[in-house]
């Protein structure tokens, strides 16, 4: 009799387990709630930037170099010292152009001695001219001598007009040969700091096809950034935008200024032109990035800014005061009226509502309508745990 009552008991039970068993799996109870990775909507200043790498470069920049052959004899500044303008920077061997303005003055001379000679020989012409002349009228004299007297006397008055244009030739010369040994003095063109000694003391210089560079002048209180400005951004980049930038050696510190202008051109097109007429292929140019030069200065009295320096440069392009923004991850499909889907997260649950959208920038966007400051929205789902 107990066997079989537990019996009973036991298969009696079995029902109410399988039921409880169904209930609990069946209405949910076992699935655990979904969990979202959501944002909150906030009011902040939001702005819209292109960001670009750039070269710190000095404002002016000069190349100093030497017109004329010769030993550099000296040199009167070094690296980092400051310069005025018109300061003897250095000196080149003065021994040959001094030679050639003497040699030129030299050859003045014998040109004018022969001018002067020539005139003497002309003026007897002239008179033995006159004379036969009047042998021929007085019929005591023959025309043929006569012509002869004439003759010499034109060729000599030709020679004369040749060595008058060799005066003015001699006296050329002579102005040449000052002017180079004029060069054998070289003075800054600007005032600035030299930056690069390019050709040491006890040197030779030869200017037959170049200008040999001796020193490199800069000025170093206003620095140029030139900053690289892809083709898909560079329409959007105007003359007058506000642009902040730092270096990597002080991430910390942001310099400002604002873009003075924007190159009309990239500079591979100058590259190009070289390859053109060293007649090189420009083959694959298609296929290369396309970069525009956005020029701002900005002012360097600590000496911060050296030439050559990487600059990270972000241009402002527009900005908006307490913004009402959410993340641009929130952003779902866009509608046929430009507005877009964005998930509200309303009592746990997603609720899709449409935005209008104005300011973006990479990270934000500006919400006209449709959500207001604290809402939270939905990034996505965080994902189940294995």
């Amino acid at each position: 009799m107990v066997f079989f009552s537990r019996s009973r008991i036991v298969f009696g039970t079995l029902p109410v387990v399988a039921l409880l068993v169904w209930f609990v799996w069946g209405q949910g109870w076992g699935t655990p709630p979904k969990k979202f990775l959501t944002a909150t909507v906030t009011v902040e200043d939001l702005e819209e930037t292109v960001l670009a790498s750039g070269t710190v470069k000095p404002f002016q920049q000069v190349s100093v170099g030497a017109q004329v052959n010769g030993q550099l004899q000296s040199l009167k500044a070094g690296l980092g010292d400051t310069v005025r303008q018109g300061q003897l920077l250095a000196e080149i061997d003065p021994l040959l152009p001094q030679n050639e303005l003497l040699k030129s003055r030299a050859a003045l001379l014998s040109v004018r001695a022969q001018y002067k000679a020539r005139q003497a020989m002309i003026r007897q012409y002239e008179l033995d001219f006159r004379r036969k002349q009047s042998l021929v009228a007085s019929e005591a004299g023959s025309r043929a001598d006569l012509e002869i007297a004439e003759a010499q006397l034109q060729s000599s008055r030709a020679e004369l007009a040749s060595l008058a244009a060799q005066i003015s030739q001699a006296e050329i010369e002579i102005r040449i040969a000052e002017v180079n040994l004029g060069y054998t003095r070289i003075s800054a063109p600007m005032d600035g700091e030299v930056i690069a000694v390019v050709t040491r003391q006890g040197q030779t210089v030869v200017s037959a096809q170049s200008v040999p560079t001796l020193l490199i002048l800069a000025r170093l209180d206003r620095m140029t950034v030139e900053a690289r400005i892809s083709e898909a951004d560079v329409v959007r980049v105007k003359a007058g935008q506000a642009v902040s930038f730092n270096i990597l050696g002080d991430p910390d510190r942001r310099f400002t200024s604002h873009i003075r202008a924007v190159e009309p051109a990239p500079e591979s097109i100058a590259r190009q032109d070289q390859m053109q007429g060293g007649g090189g292929s420009t083959a694959g140019g298609a296929d290369a990035a396309v970069y525009y030069n956005a020029l701002f200065d900005v002012p360097n009295d600590d000496r911060s800014l050296r030439t050559s320096m990487t600059a990270q440069v972000s241009v402002l392009l527009d900005s908006v005061r307490k913004a009402t923004t959410v993340s641009v991850a929130a952003l779902g499909k866009r509608a046929a009226d430009g507005r877009y889907e964005v998930r509200r997260l309303v009592d746990g649950q997603p609720q899709t509502v449409l935005v209008t959208t104005g300011l973006r920038n990479d990270l934000s966007v500006q919400v006209l309508d449709g959500l207001k400051e604290n809402d939270e929205v939905v990034l996505g789902e965080e994902p189940e745990p294995r």
